[in-house]
């Protein structure tokens, strides 16, 4: 039986599979989709599920969808079904508009450890959007109301399975520091993040160039992770290294945004 729209659409959502939506929002003349016909379609380029007409319009809508979840960024698109040269190339008398629609997963963000920073860290993430899991032995569900997953058993990080586009912050207070990092340096997540004294993560990096771990793995380890701050408490701890995933996913420059310097500068005198 063939799947419905909405099932796949939750199919892909429970996957954690990113696609666009394609929802065809303004016609003009003769077009054969008509308004609020709809489209799945993935990160490659294919048609899921759904109609929002066929030939070139649907082409269009393909190569759309590609980049809109590429771009993260929703955006209309004309295709013009009424000029074979210019247009679609199926000169039918009409046009249609066509919001290209990303849906992309919720960032990922595995915890370790059960203590104050990574309580802020939970907290704080989530209100960044973050699907938060914590992994710890000892963590509580009551200091971790905001977690989507706490997994409490699992004693050789073996449930640690993060994806490549998630990150992982590990705050275990130095017990399982070296068992946890062995389990995600084995998988192939971009953002590993470890807290703690610089002297600490010299110990553990140490330990793991003992182990003759090459030094491009050893280079994945963030640590002390998080950005420079000046950061004192438990918060403001979580809140630097938020900072930095931050900086990552959006790809900023870190940079002040204020230059009270040239705005002065540039205002007309009074």
């Amino acid at each position: 039986m063939k799947k419905s729209l909405y099932s796949y659409m939750h199919q892909l959502s429970e996957s954690r599979t990113p696609f666009a939506l394609a929802t065809v929002v303004e016609t003009q003349g003769s077009v054969s989709a008509k308004i609020g016909a709809k489209a799945l379609i993935d990160a490659q380029g294919t048609l899921l599920s759904g109609w929002i007409g066929g030939g070139c319009a649907e082409s269009q809508c393909r190569e759309s969808a590609v980049k809109a979840i590429a771009d993260a960024q929703g955006f209309v698109i004309d295709i013009d079904l009424d000029d074979e040269m210019l247009g679609a190339g199926m000169p039918c008398g009409g046009s249609m508009r066509v919001f290209i629609e990303p849906v992309l997963p919720a960032p990922s963000l595995w915890i370790l450890g059960h203590g104050r920073i990574a309580e802020s860290l939970c907290h704080q993430a989530k209100e960044l959007g973050f699907r938060v899991t914590i992994n710890d032995v000892m963590a509580d569900r009551q200091y971790f109301p905001a977690a989507d997953e706490l997994i409490t058993d699992d004693l050789d990080y073996s449930l640690l399975q993060p994806h490549r586009d998630d990150y992982v912050v590990i705050a275990t207070q130095h017990k399982g520091d070296h068992e946890s990092l062995a389990q995600v340096l084995n998988t192939e997540v971009g953002y590993i993040g470890l807290i703690a004294s610089r002297k600490r993560a010299r110990l553990v990096l140490e330990h793991f160039q003992s182990r003759d771990l090459p030094a491009q793995q050893l280079r994945r380890i963030r640590t002390p992770c998080g950005l420079n701050l000046g950061a004192k408490t438990p918060e403001e701890i979580a809140q630097s290294i938020l900072c930095e995933i931050t900086l990552l996913r959006r790809q900023g420059s870190g940079e002040l945004m204020f230059e009270p310097a040239d705005f002065v500068q540039n205002q007309n005198p009074s």
